[in-house]
């Protein structure tokens, strides 16, 4: 593979007007990047309301606003984008998430290696904004989502793949490794042409918390590049950060059960497309390794709640996995084809 001057599309998908101020403000630091992207889509899912607000709003500036042409989720618009992006490098941003300064920059430096061909950065949660009895703003990790130096607002912590943010035991420096988390992903577009897009069948559709879509295309992808002899890189890069925010009812105990149900659901999904094997091989060394530190931790610091929300989502994950691996569960989930047979 050869490794040509990188030219980026950055996509950021919406479904949702009541997301308005966070797609601007998406939008706006994507503009305010040190390193230029080549275009930016705003490509709207299946709401023709926000489709026009969003062509109001950003077209005049240069913004392509298109709407989903394939099925109804974050799948179905990503493969849009994908077929519409001018780039050879696909950025993923989500709709309520900043970039932070060098973010662009840092995320396609490590592509100057041609054996990699995706990379993805740090989430930062931006937590609801609470006020004490006196009036002062409050920015503090919720219970339900225990981290390891909670006074630190760069802090990861163990649940944090919850609300979709990095979270503790994935690497703090540049690291190759099996996926990357979708809020803050990029891939180059020959990726697409060689594997196809994202399967359609699994992922986001608007409140619907079932994912893994980046997980399993990571895993197809480093699956057939093997399969043609050809060494590739999925590379972590700790330097493109975002805030992530994360919205109120997010935070609570409800949330926390349905998303890891979710998750498990998803798991399950991924490994009939993949393997179990590839599927699950970053989640038992989690299991096994990082939660039981958090929850001796949260013990420690007489935090029973903070302890007993580990376990939940460890149950609650593995209970949904096991609901996904009955016969039929997840009958219909195929892959999709290749990007020039039609993503």
């Amino acid at each position: 593979m050869t490794s040509p001057a990188v030219a980026a599309t950055v996509v950021i998908c919406v479904y949702t007007e009541k997301r308005w101020d966070d797609i601007v403000d998406a939008v706006d630091s994507v503009a305010a990047q040190d390193v230029r992207a080549a275009e930016t889509i705003v490509l709207v899912d299946h709401n023709a309301a926000l489709l026009s607000r969003a062509l109001e709003a950003f077209g005049p500036h240069g913004v392509r606003v298109l709407p989903n042409v394939h099925k109804q989720g974050l799948s179905g618009a990503r493969n849009t984008a994908i077929a519409e992006a001018i780039g050879n490098v696909v950025v993923f941003l989500d709709d309520d998430a900043a970039a932070r300064p060098g973010w662009l920059a840092a995320l396609l430096e490590p592509y100057s290696d041609p054996t990699v061909v995706a990379v993805g950065g740090v989430a930062h949660p931006r937590w609801p904004v609470r006020r004490s009895t006196a009036g002062a703003r409050i920015d503090t990790r919720p219970v339900v989502l225990p981290g390891a130096a909670p006074a630190d607002g760069d802090a990861t912590g163990e649940l944090d793949w919850i609300v979709g943010c990095t979270y503790t035991g994935q690497p703090t420096e540049q690291a190759e490794v099996r996926n990357l988390m979708g809020c803050n992903m990029s891939f180059r577009r020959e990726v697409f042409d060689r594997v196809g897009g994202f399967a359609e069948d699994i992922g986001r559709i608007g409140k619907n918390p079932l994912g893994c879509e980046e997980t399993e295309l990571c895993i197809r992808a480093r699956q057939a590049y093997a399969a043609a002899g050809e060494k590739i890189r999925i590379v972590f890069e700790p330097r493109a950060a975002i805030d992530h925010r994360v919205s109120e009812d997010r935070i609570g105990w409800s949330y926390l059960r349905r998303r890891a149900w979710a998750e498990g659901l998803s798991k399950a999904a991924v490994s009939k497309l993949v393997g179990s094997d590839d599927a699950l091989a970053t989640e038992r060394d989690y299991a096994a390794r990082i939660l039981p530190t958090a929850v001796l931790r949260e013990l420690k610091r007489k935090s029973p709640a903070s302890a007993a929300a580990v376990v939940v989502a460890l149950g609650c994950t593995s209970a949904g996995y096991l609901r996904g691996k009955l016969p039929g569960a997840t009958a219909g989930v195929r892959l999709p084809a290749a990007a020039n047979q039609g993503v």
